[in-house]
């Protein structure tokens, strides 16, 4: 994660730039799902056990990467979150969630019509009302490792 350019850098240079990958312990289980393809050919034969342990350790490897790694950014007057790409104009201003505010806005307190790059790993989030009338999605959810970071690039972009 990096904040990277002042708010009065060219557009094309980030504000917010930020990846969410995920946790080390997730790339373990992806290891141990190699290890047991391993064991489960290892009747066939050494040949068919290494054929194993590549093709579930690398089947493993491509899902903890694929929903594990989501970039979010604030770049020439959008939040790119995920494959979203929202105009600054269209929001409000944004709220840092805490870990149990952004908990609360993850559970009960959710709208299904919200836009929300959630990833349960990362406890921090910002939300943002999505003052645009003409869509109906009242608020986007977007979690951050550092949501102070990403509620002041969201205000610099705005304000610019």
């Amino acid at each position: 994660m990096q904040p990277s350019a002042p708010a009065s850098a060219s557009p094309a240079v980030p504000l917010y730039d930020e990846r969410l990958t995920a946790p080390r312990s997730w790339w373990l289980i992806a290891a141990l799902v190699g290890l047991s393809g391993a064991l489960i050919a290892l009747p066939l034969g050494t040949l068919p056990m290494l054929g194993g342990l590549i093709l579930a350790g690398a089947l493993a490897a491509i899902g903890v990467s694929t929903y594990g790694s989501v970039r979010v950014r604030v770049v020439a007057g959008s939040l790119v979150a995920g494959d979203a790409r929202i105009p600054v104009s269209a929001l409000g201003e944004p709220e840092v969630l805490d870990a149990e505010e952004a908990r609360a806005w993850r559970t009960y307190k959710a709208d299904p019509r919200a836009f929300m790059v959630l990833r349960g790993y990362v406890t921090e989030a910002v939300r943002v009302e999505v003052t645009d009338p003409a869509d109906p999605t009242p608020y986007v959810y977007v979690s951050s490792r550092d949501p102070k970071a990403l509620a002041a690039a969201l205000t610099a972009a705005r304000a610019a």
